[in-house]
């Protein structure tokens, strides 16, 4: 028999549960800054060993911009971006808990006069 256990629940809740949330956002935002990137070259015919030249560094350097798999740089994400014309921004948002945090328990409690 097919388990129900997450039926009616969104991916994040399923990713939180099996302890991999943070790990597929970080893998996310990996893959769609180096397809932003990679779209930015296109837009702008600009080859791998062109936008190595701009930067400074190698076509293998390059490839590892584009691959997802890797960790980069802010500063060398922010050097490739400006080559194409772009430029990085990035939000803190607040997160999304089923639970708060102790700071924010302890702030309710003392608002409710415990």
């Amino acid at each position: 028999m097919v388990s129900k256990k997450h039926l009616g629940s969104n991916i994040d809740d399923f990713l939180k549960e099996e302890g991999i949330f943070e790990e597929a956002q970080s893998q996310a935002i990996k893959e769609v800054v180096a397809w932003q990137l990679a779209s930015a070259m296109k837009k702008r015919k600009m080859s791998k060993n062109r936008m190595a030249a701009f930067l400074g560094t190698s076509r293998t350097q390059v490839d590892r911009l584009l691959d997802a798999r890797n960790d980069i740089t802010l500063s060398s994400l922010q050097r490739a971006a400006a080559v194409v014309g772009r430029r990085v921004m990035i939000n803190l948002v607040l997160a999304v808990t089923s639970q708060r945090s102790p700071a924010a328990r302890a702030g309710a409690k003392r608002s409710a006069g415990c």
